[in-house]
């Protein structure tokens, strides 16, 4: 993957009071290159417990290869790619909620507690194209052959 059709890619996680910080500090950083910075923020529940939000901007191509790569692990791609329409918003970002406890284990599945938002480079900035462009980096990170998912473009 040389050319990676993306502004940026923005991950997020919560730590509740009933979870481990480092464990899921280190889920987070299963989508990460190594020693990437992390943005922590603490803040207090409605309730008054306390939440730690992980935060991540990965802009360098680099390292969004990196993110890309380990997305290309995901167990259901063909299903990610098929709804894609779905995933991608009229201000083309992506968006994918992801398993931090499979994330914890190396996994990467679809799942809840970590948000990944992709801004997707599309000429012009209109959602169709984010789509098209958003199917093939992920069809090229999983090495799924498009071709093969007869999607409707109608969709």
């Amino acid at each position: 993957m040389s050319r990676v059709p993306l502004h940026y890619i923005d991950l997020r996680t919560f730590s509740y009071a009933t979870e481990d910080d480092k464990r899921v500090e280190e889920a987070l950083r299963t989508f990460l290159p190594e020693d990437f910075e992390l943005d922590r923020t603490e803040n207090v529940g409605h309730h008054g417990d306390r939440i730690v939000v992980f935060s991540a901007r990965v802009e360098n191509a680099d390292d969004m290869r990196y993110v890309l790569d380990r997305l290309g692990d995901i167990e259901e791609a063909d299903r990610v790619i098929r709804e894609m329409d779905e995933r991608v918003d009229e201000n083309t970002s992506l968006f994918l909620r992801l398993d931090k406890q499979a994330a914890f284990n190396g996994l990467v599945r679809l799942g809840q507690g970590i948000t990944l938002r992709g801004k997707v480079e599309a000429y012009p900035a209109k959602k169709d194209a984010a789509v098209e462009n958003a199917r093939e980096l992920l069809a090229d990170a999983a090495d799924v052959d498009l071709e093969s998912l007869a999607i409707d473009e109608d969709d």
